[in-house]
């Protein structure tokens, strides 16, 4: 049996971490989410098993030879608002924003990274889609933004119908929110990036 990749998120800040790790596990739904509250901890945790670490800016600064070199690639800061130049050359992210900016930063961040031969969610790709052609149709203009209604207009379907097939999706990828449909749209090749 395959083992469920793990993503470590690590900060002091309770909030920021119950919040980072509900947000992780919508969009990606296939990795364990694992929170640490400090460095020791997650440094106990064997902390190589983890595809990514999210961790919070204070704590690079104090254990910045950990995250930098060869796991550079695997960090992605979390910062509140303007970057310092201590952190230069690493993958960041504001968490003093909203959860769709916070979304959509990580998505470009993964598709940056697979054009870099190391993908923010390398190895996390969902397996082939169980969907019908329809719900493939369905699915990307999900993922491009469209409302029930449009959808149903773009395809010269029922409002009913859409709804039903919306559902299908949501019950056989097990996946809830919009967000977590568009990162798997994208990374399964529905729709690309830049559609997003």
């Amino acid at each position: 049996m395959q083992q469920r990749p793990a993503i470590a998120v690590v900060t002091p800040n309770i909030l920021m971490g119950i919040g980072m790790k509900a947000i992780l596990e919508k969009i990606i739904p296939v990795a364990d989410v694992e929170l640490f509250g400090d460095f020791e901890s997650f440094a106990e945790s064997g902390p190589e098993r983890f595809f990514h670490y999210f961790v919070a800016a204070q704590l690079f600064v104090t254990h910045g030879t950990f995250f930098r070199g060869s796991r550079r690639h695997k960090t992605i800061l979390l910062c509140s608002g303007q970057p310092q130049p201590a952190y230069a050359g690493m993958h960041l992210l504001d968490v003093c924003t909203n959860e769709e900016a916070i979304v959509r930063d990580i998505l470009r961040m993964h598709h940056g990274a697979h054009h870099h031969e190391h993908g923010l969610a390398e190895g996390m790709q969902p397996a082939a889609a169980p969907l019908s052609g329809r719900e493939a149709e369905v699915l990307a203009l999900i993922a491009r933004g469209y409302m029930n209604k449009q959808i149903a207009d773009t395809l010269q379907i029922g409002l009913t119908t859409v709804i039903s097939h919306r559902r299908n999706i949501m019950e056989k990828l097990g996946i809830r929110s919009v967000a977590g449909l568009a990162i798997y749209a994208m990374t399964a090749g529905y729709v690309d990036a830049d559609e997003l």
